[in-house]
């Protein structure tokens, strides 16, 4: 199954199992992306969050206009920082953004649990690196990767270009078939 994608300098398609790495230098101008992602040939996408709360990524989600009833948010960071959790039948929580392990598995519930056209954001790779490590946050894409393949979904991850080494950016870059790089004055340059 073809999905639509309504990123600027992307090809106007890409088959389900498809992974796109997002490049960018600071957080400002990937929630602009991110929101363009989940606006098209969409019926459920999942936010994994590990920059920010649940609560956080609803304001982002409503402040962009997307389909908020379409949306399914696995928030990282509550349980950790203490916060109050709101239960919710579209909000899952794990500890915290070095659970890996529980990432994966709650990115397999939700692509299990759904039907249709299937999409994902993390949000973000490096957060992910940085409280586990490059070399698990790593394993982790492979295996949410695997998943989409496997549900015929596709994914967009976020990794910083100002926080990792060219060795690690280029490591990441060759997992995925799709690389959207965003510069700093907003600029957006791809690759498929």
């Amino acid at each position: 199954m073809d999905y639509e994608l309504a990123i600027e300098e992307t090809p106007e398609t890409i088959p389900g199992g498809t992974g796109i790495l997002l490049l960018h230098p600071s957080i400002g101008e990937t929630d602009r992306i991110d929101t363009d992602f989940f606006k098209v040939d969409t019926d459920h996408f999942l936010v994994i969050s590990t920059r920010t709360t649940a609560r956080e990524v609803e304001q982002k989600l409503e402040y962009y206009e997307v389909d908020e009833s379409r949306a399914t948010i696995l928030d990282t960071l509550s349980i950790e920082r203490g916060y109050s959790r709101r239960s919710a039948d579209n909000i899952y929580y794990v500890a915290s953004p070095d659970d890996l392990d529980a990432i994966v598995e709650k990115t397999r519930q939700f692509l299990e649990r759904h039907d249709g056209k299937l999409r994902l954001s993390i949000d973000s790779v490096t957060e992910m690196a940085y409280y586990a490590d490059v070399d698990r946050a790593f394993e982790a894409t492979k295996q949410i990767l695997e998943l989409l393949e496997e549900y015929d979904a596709v994914g967009l991850f976020h990794l910083s270009k100002e926080v990792h080494n060219e060795e690690t950016l280029q490591r990441f870059r060759e997992l995925f078939d799709g690389v959207v790089d965003l510069d700093e004055d907003g600029t957006v340059s791809t690759e498929f």
